[in-house]
């Protein structure tokens, strides 16, 4: 993802205001990194185990084929110096909407149900909490490169033909595919109020969404089967007889008056 912001999105998205905000965006997903990076180390203590999770992506054929279509999207924009012509211009058009659409709004989605599903069976309170400030942060990310979807299409609506709606279509289509072969190695033979059944309708409900966002015709008709992720956007107050709350700010003490100078 870092490589994507700083070698693709960077340099062919010149708006200054645009550059500030992905600047932000690459700072808050190493915050995200670190975050999970001590997660991990919390829960695996044993390196051996760590480096296993590590080589999940050579190892385990879904995540394997996960990883697989992300590079294929963004590699193919990657040695393009200036986007010149219509056709380059498509290449980085797809490149966006991949790195939106299906990683950060289809991958990191599916990841989301399955810390909230924790949540709502009442275990890993803390995993769920950090995640509600990486949701946070990638709604922002995903809203972030839908405008500028939504500036390319009013400087360049002639990109936005049939032949592009054809392979968002199918460039999502393949990321529910993806992502539900993830699922079936998680899931098992089903988990209580989750399966490979109901993920699937919630991938592709969350694919239609995107769809949607993008100004193109969702295909799939699935609702949200996960009553859980409707707390995903609501702001969580602590609860004080449960544990510490850190949520607050201590009251300042002192003084001001307002006649004073500064």
């Amino acid at each position: 993802m870092a490589n994507n912001l700083v070698l693709t999105l960077y340099k062919h998205i010149n708006s200054p205001e645009a550059r500030l905000y992905l600047s932000r965006q690459l700072f808050e997903e190493a915050v995200h990194v670190q975050f999970y990076l001590t997660l991990l180390d919390t829960y695996l203590p044993d390196p051996d185990d760590r480096a296993a999770a590590f080589a999940a992506v050579e190892n385990i054929p879904a995540i394997r084929e996960k990883a697989e279509f992300c590079f294929r999207w963004m590699d193919s924009v990657e040695k393009i110096e200036r986007l010149e012509t219509k056709e380059d211009r498509r290449r980085f058009l797809l490149n966006l909407i991949c790195f939106a659409a299906c990683i950060e709004g289809l991958f990191f989605y599916g990841a989301f149900a399955y810390v909230y599903w924790f949540r709502s069976r009442g275990l890993l309170h803390g995993l769920a909490t950090g995640t509600n400030w990486v949701f946070r942060d990638e709604s922002m990310h995903m809203e972030f490169a839908f405008s500028v979807v939504d500036t390319v299409r009013e400087e360049e609506p002639e990109l936005f033909d049939d032949e592009l709606q054809r392979q968002v279509t199918d460039m999502l289509k393949e990321a529910v595919e993806a992502e539900l072969q993830f699922a079936r190695d998680l899931c098992g033979e089903g988990l209580p109020g989750m399966n490979t059944a109901s993920m699937q309708e919630y991938l592709q409900c969350v694919a239609d969404q995107r769809l949607r966002r993008l100004g193109f015709a969702p295909v799939f008709g699935s609702e949200n089967p996960f009553s859980f992720m409707e707390l995903q956007n609501v702001q969580e107050l602590t609860n004080f007889f449960e544990r510490r709350a850190s949520a607050y700010q201590v009251a300042v003490e002192g003084s001001v008056a307002f006649d004073d100078d500064f």
